[in-house]
């Protein structure tokens, strides 16, 4: 796999060395709260080790599967991957996840987006990038809205967190407006 190099961080390949920083922000419930239900029930680490191995022996149905790391030192600082590419339609739904909260609202995760995006619509001639984002998410959402991805449209109360129903934003970007604005 290719790696995407930006100005302080790269994109690159999952590594062994990954795994124990991954597995430790899937305990973190400031971090799991702002992403899918998959991760609400406790992960154990054999099922962290088994799901990133599979990536790793590209065993895995995703192969677009990057680290986000520091440029200067290669550590590990989150992931950004489809969840799923409709290779017919053009399209893929992204995840992204900064692993520490100490990091978030610091420009990584705007600058991991503009390097996948790059690369979905120039490399993979993808047409359209989509997420979902909780509503009370307001740093994901400024950041997504700051590289063009707009609302779209809300799954009403669908999740029950903090003793309270939240709303899921769908929110998408097209290859054109991305690159029009790049």
């Amino acid at each position: 796999m290719s790696r995407l190099v930006g100005e302080r961080i790269i994109l690159r390949e999952l590594l062994e060395s990954d795994i124990p920083h991954i597995h430790e922000w899937t305990k973190d419930p400031e971090i799991i709260e702002n992403l899918s239900e998959i991760f609400y029930p406790p992960q154990t680490e054999a099922s962290t080790i088994n799901f990133l191995n599979s990536i790793i022996e590209k065993k895995s149905d995703n192969p677009y599967f990057f680290v986000i790391a520091d440029k200067k030192s290669n550590s590990y600082i989150g992931q950004i991957n489809f969840i799923r590419i409709n290779w017919i339609h053009r399209y893929g739904e992204l995840a992204i996840v900064i692993g520490s909260s100490e990091l978030h609202d610091k420009g990584i995760g705007r600058e991991a987006l503009k390097l996948f995006l790059t690369f979905s619509f120039g490399k993979l001639n993808l047409n359209r990038i989509e997420l979902k984002v909780h509503d009370y998410n307001e740093i994901a959402i400024n950041c997504y809205k700051s590289v063009g991805f707009i609302e779209e449209g809300r799954l009403r109360e669908r999740f029950y967190i903090n003793n309270k129903y939240t709303d899921f934003i769908i929110m998408g970007i097209l290859k054109d407006e991305f690159m029009k604005n790049k």
